[in-house]
Parts: C-alpha cells; structure tokens; sequence
C-alpha cells in the first residue's frame, strides 16, 4: 500500500514538471518547473497542517466530551481548557498557511 502512494505521488510530481514542456509553454524551463514545484510544495504543506490539526481538534474534543459525561460538574474547566486548546491548535495551521503563502508569493511568475 505505501509503495503505491509513493509510486502515485511520484507520478504526480513528475506530470506538474513535464506540463510546462509537453504544452510547448513560452519561458518553459527552470522558473517554469520551479514555480510548479512550489505551488506543489504549498498544498501539499497546507494540506498536511490541516490533515494533522483536524485530528488533534478531534481528538482534543472526543476526550473533552468523555471528561464532561465522566463528570458533569466539571464542564466549565473542561470547556475552557478545551477552547484555549483548540485555538493553539488552529494557530498551527494558520503559521502553516502563512508560510504556504509566502511560497506561493515569494513565485514572482506565480501572480
């Protein structure tokens, strides 16, 4: 199974490299195959970060309604530590998509 994926994005990877050539595209070459790899590295990192925080807002949530059934007179200091967590979380992914964007901007052919 995992040789597949490796296999599948290696292919992928490869497609968005010759794209520029097989089209015939005016300036195809090192900048063409750059900005592609980095609009590739851009979702692939804003997907990962949002894959990951997905599941630990998840998990970070499934434990804090099993804490609250657990015990009910504790719900206010679970949901309290429950919100702060999540948005600690949520910071991660919103460094992740900075940074993807700063990628993508740091393109010049990209805009």
């Amino acid at each position: 199974m995992k040789k597949r994926v490796v296999l599948v994005l290696l292919a992928l990877a490869l497609v968005t490299l010759i794209a520029p050539y097989a089209f015939a595209e005016e300036g195809a070459g090192a900048a063409s195959a750059a900005t592609t790899m980095a609009v590739f590295g851009a979702a692939i990192g804003i997907g990962l970060a949002a894959l990951g925080t997905g599941i630990g807002q998840g998990l970070g949530l499934s434990k804090a309604c099993e804490g609250t059934a657990r015990n009910p007179g504790a719900s206010g200091k679970i949901m309290t530590i429950l919100i702060i967590g999540l948005a600690m979380i949520e910071s991660l992914c919103i460094y992740a998509l900075l940074v993807s964007l700063g990628i993508l901007i740091s393109q010049k052919s990209f805009f």
